[in-house]
């Protein structure tokens, strides 16, 4: 995707990829999971290296969990009642939690020099 959207974009552009908590802790339950969000995390990295003589920021938003619809789909009743918990505020974020977060490391005025970040938004230091 990066590669697709490079043409387009022009100094002062912001790519922002979606890393996790996982990528950054890792998870004995989501070996794979977390595997690939911390391949998103050096990517993110990397490119933001790459990229940063044109002027294009590349950054990461790292979520801990997240509620969605979805959740209930592949979770037992007792495990979706306990998803989140293990944050340090106790519950799952919102997705409208995040989104602030998307939207800083867009903003040129907020983030102009913020770049090859991973910013974890998890509900405290640990997630």
């Amino acid at each position: 995707m990066a590669r697709a959207v490079l043409p387009h974009l022009g100094e002062g552009a912001s790519i922002i990829n979606t890393g996790s908590e996982t990528g950054l802790f890792g998870s004995k339950a989501l070996i794979d999971y977390s595997a690939t969000k911390g391949a998103i995390h050096a990517f993110t990295k990397a490119l933001a290296s790459q990229l940063l003589p044109r002027g294009i920021r590349v950054n990461c938003v790292a979520p801990g969990p997240v509620w969605t619809p979805l959740n209930p789909a592949d979770k037992a009743a007792e495990d979706v009642a306990e998803f989140g918990k293990g944050s340090d505020m106790g519950r799952p974020a919102q997705p409208e939690e995040l989104s602030p977060a998307y939207v800083f490391l867009a903003a040129p005025g907020c983030a102009s020099y913020i770049s090859g970040v991973i910013l974890p938004v998890m509900g405290g230091p640990r997630g």
